[in-house]
């Protein structure tokens, strides 16, 4: 670990800053562990995350997937339940679902929930929230569209939020991909993070951007 990040670090320039497609390169070539590695965007925002209006939280469909298969449950009833099974979910239910999350069983990586439902879901709010999971309709997550939820999701959807320090981070692909595609990703996301700029943030709004790969070293880099 130790002497393949050194080597890592002694291929580029830590002190500059590159274009997208550059340190997309970067990551790419220096992510050589014995997996495929997570590659990952990280944004510093200028916001006052102790301000409920400054937070930023939003949802984006990845060009060209994230990589990896989620699990998707839905909490839904009825004629949604149906929609929700022939669409593709994981798992579909209603109070079982939730029961379930209350005893700690938790065998999804995406929560969909139709509003109707979701005076059954709070009391596992506890739960799911510190997890990033609790459905909310500014990701999209609480809908009766269900179908197209979960086509957006399988299709590669990545959900965000900054978080205490004001800074976003997300998935935006494997190693394997082709660099274009990474940077491809990735700008999708910050496109998607200018337009959830909140109205009264004032100042600079992003900060620092930087890409890295699960075992690599981040590099920073430009939006173009």
């Amino acid at each position: 670990m130790g002497k393949r990040m050194e080597a890592a670090k002694k291929a580029y320039d830590k002190a500059k800053v590159y274009t997208l497609a550059e340190g997309a390169q970067i990551v790419k070539d220096n992510a050589k562990a014995k997996f495929d590695e997570t590659v990952e965007l990280h944004v510093s925002l200028g916001i006052d995350t102790r301000k409920a209006d400054q937070l930023v939280r939003a949802a984006v469909v990845l060009p060209n997937g994230t990589g990896k298969t989620k699990r998707i449950a839905v909490i839904a009833k009825g004629e949604h339940a149906q929609e929700a099974q022939k669409a593709g979910a994981d798992r579909v239910g209603a109070e079982d679902i939730v029961e379930e999350v209350l005893k700690g069983k938790i065998d999804f990586d995406v929560l969909i929930a139709t509003p109707d439902t979701m005076r059954d879901l709070a009391k596992a709010a506890k739960i799911l929230g510190p997890r990033g999971l609790m459905p909310t309709p500014k990701t999209g997550t609480v809908t009766f569209d269900v179908a197209n939820t979960i086509k957006d999701l399988k299709a590669g959807r990545v959900d965000f939020k900054a978080d205490a320090y004001g800074i976003v981070h997300t998935i935006i692909g494997k190693a394997s991909f082709d660099a274009a595609k990474l940077a491809e990703n990735a700008k999708a996301v910050m496109d998607a993070i200018l337009r959830a700029k909140p109205s009264t943030s004032k100042g600079i709004y992003v900060k620092s951007i930087s890409l890295s790969s699960t075992m690599g070293p981040g590099v920073f880099i430009t939006t173009k």
